[in-house]
């Protein structure tokens, strides 16, 4: 049996100013569901890459699309759904930013910084209704920084 959940959700359109959006919301969702301010901000910025990456990558900028923002606030967690409407990523393929070969390039680090700053990430393709990342942030955890 799960405990009961709090659910906030929000479906923006695929664009940076959206991006500000949801991270605004994430400050004030994780304020409500008790995390300090250091987490908010840490919590804040995994929602941001992975806005980005849904907005440019998955969605390919087209403003057309759209993003679903889904939070669910446990008594113990804060689960955050994320879905764009691309056709998906294999994460064995993305590059590991700490090789040799691409430490200064200048992208390629938004999903090593979200598995740095949450203490669960899953990518899941939905056939036909787009990609899906699931943050979640256990409550009294203290994930340090790789």
């Amino acid at each position: 049996m799960t405990a009961e959940s709090e659910v906030i959700e929000l479906t923006l359109a695929s664009t940076l100013k959206s991006v500000e959006t949801a991270e605004e919301l994430t400050t004030e969702v994780c304020s409500k569901a008790g995390f300090d301010e250091e987490e908010q901000h840490r919590i804040g910025m995994a929602v941001h890459e992975s806005m980005i990456n849904a907005v440019h990558h998955g969605n390919k900028n087209d403003a057309s699309k759209q993003v679903r923002l889904r939070f669910q606030i446990y008594p113990d967690r804060l689960e955050i759904h994320i879905r764009d409407q691309g056709t998906g990523f294999d994460l064995n393929r993305i590059p590991n930013p700490l090789e040799a070969e691409n430490l200064l390039k200048v992208s390629g680090r938004g999903i090593f910084l979200i598995r740095s700053f949450v203490d669960e990430f899953r990518v899941e393709k939905l056939e036909g209704r787009g990609t899906e990342v699931t943050l979640v942030k256990h409550k009294n955890s203290r994930k340090k920084l790789a």
